[in-house]
């Protein structure tokens, strides 16, 4: 009886110890299959993002992308991709109030979006008139026209140079676009004859430099700049007022002024203000009571200031010529032009184009000879110190002085090439 019991006993806990592992198995199991199926969950590769370009899921189409050429027109982009001369005739009626397709330009970029399908028939035709503008034409049944612009990325950079033979070139030795030696001449035309660098003069500036699609297409405005010219220190800085933005100096007075010191932008100075010069053409001794800007035919000729033309004729002696009042004491007058571009009672602003330069009338070369008046009395101009601007309103001073801190340190910081050379010789 007591072998029986015995059997009994061992039989029971083998049982139960199978009965255990085999929990302890299922669990463990359990645990395994629950981590490969996390597993399997967190390894599982992404769906790649959809390409939009110009509000359109590039992926879907064909894509198609070329440049205009020379006398071609839109139905000779179209119809290779089987748009049909009807759909182009009501595609372009259809335009005008948008953006006109006779104004599609050689030069300028598009893209084709065509079916994925045997028919490989166009669905939207893309003109970019410029890097950032574009123009969709959606050539369903019903033909959708609409504008669009890119994304435009603004990046900071600053460049430092000293000057050795023009600023021009020295924007190109710095790799930066010679395009910002108009903007500076911009800035500094109340201030600076551009046309009298010398050797020696240095300039800083830092500027905005407009990207798309990660490459550079132009530069945008000069937040602060210091120039050197003469030995003399200018500086500028970019500050807005009230939504209109304007350069002042530390003072916090605007280099605007009353006048542009040249009518022109870029010239030579040929011959000065003076009471005694031999004149070219007529070969005796005479005031010459104006200032000789040597330029080519056709350069612009701007209005020094803002008034209203009281003359636009011509004379033997003076040409084609115009003349500008611009309050009850100052009067301007541009000589010896090829073209004039304003008529008498016209009002012209600061910087508008009045002319363009020629040697019409007793001239020996293209110039303007520009001259001006002072109550009513013949002034040279170069010698006349005239006020400024309106300077930085009382309540947006203390703006203005944290932006003159901010961008006066910055400019501190670019080290002119000779500081460089200097500097890595003290090292030494």
């Amino acid at each position: 009886m007591k072998k029986k019991l015995n059997k009994i006993i061992l039989a029971l806990s083998i049982l139960l110890a199978f009965s255990v592992g085999l929990f302890i198995f299922d669990a463990v199991y359990s645990e395994i299959e629950e981590e490969e199926i996390v597993t399997i969950q967190d390894t599982a590769a992404p769906k790649p993002a959809a390409k939009i370009e110009f509000g359109i899921n590039r992926d879907s189409f064909q894509v198609v992308e070329g440049i205009i050429k020379p006398n071609q027109f839109l139905a000779n982009l179209l119809l290779p991709h089987n748009i049909d001369y009807v759909t182009i005739d009501r595609l372009a009626k259809k335009s005008k109030a948008v953006f006109d397709v006779r104004r599609l330009a050689a030069g300028k970029e598009y893209t084709i979006f065509k079916s994925k399908d045997s028919l490989e028939k166009a669905q939207y035709f893309v003109y970019q008139p410029n890097a950032i503008d574009y123009v969709v034409y959606e050539l369903s049944d019903s033909i959708e026209i609409k504008r669009g612009q890119k994304e435009v990325e603004v990046r900071i950079k600053s460049v430092a140079g000293v000057i050795e033979s023009s600023l021009y070139e020295t924007l190109q030795e710095q790799q930066s676009s010679p395009a910002l030696a108009v903007k500076l001449a911009d800035i500094f035309a109340w201030s600076i004859d551009f046309y009298r660098i010398q050797k020696g003069d240095w300039f800083k500036a830092i500027y905005e430099v407009q990207y798309v699609d990660e490459e550079a297409i132009g530069t945008g405005r000069i937040l602060a700049v210091e120039f050197s010219h003469f030995d003399e220190p200018y500086l500028g800085i970019y500050f807005e007022q009230e939504g209109k933005g304007d350069y002042f100096d530390e003072e916090a007075n605007s280099l605007r002024k009353a006048f542009l010191k040249s009518p022109l932008k870029f010239s030579r100075l040929s011959s000065r203000y003076t009471m005694r010069r031999f004149h070219p053409v007529q070969k005796r001794w005479k005031a010459h009571l104006g200032t000789d800007y040597a330029a080519p035919t056709g350069t612009p000729i701007m209005s020094t200031g803002d008034g209203v033309v009281i003359a636009s004729s011509y004379t033997r002696g003076n040409g084609k010529y115009v003349k500008v009042k611009h309050n009850s004491a100052y009067t301007t007058q541009y000589l010896h032009m090829s073209r004039r571009n304003a008529k008498v009672g016209q009002r012209v602003k600061q910087g508008d184009i009045i002319g363009y330069v020629g040697s019409t009338g007793l001239a020996t070369g293209p110039h303007v000879c520009y001259r001006f008046w002072k109550n009513g009395k013949q002034v040279d101009h170069l010698k006349e110190d005239f006020p400024a601007a309106e300077p930085i309103k009382a309540e947006h001073l203390e703006d203005f002085k944290k932006e003159l801190k901010k961008w006066g340190n910055s400019l501190d910081s670019l080290q002119l090439e000779a500081d460089r050379k200097q500097g890595l010789a003290s090292l030494k």
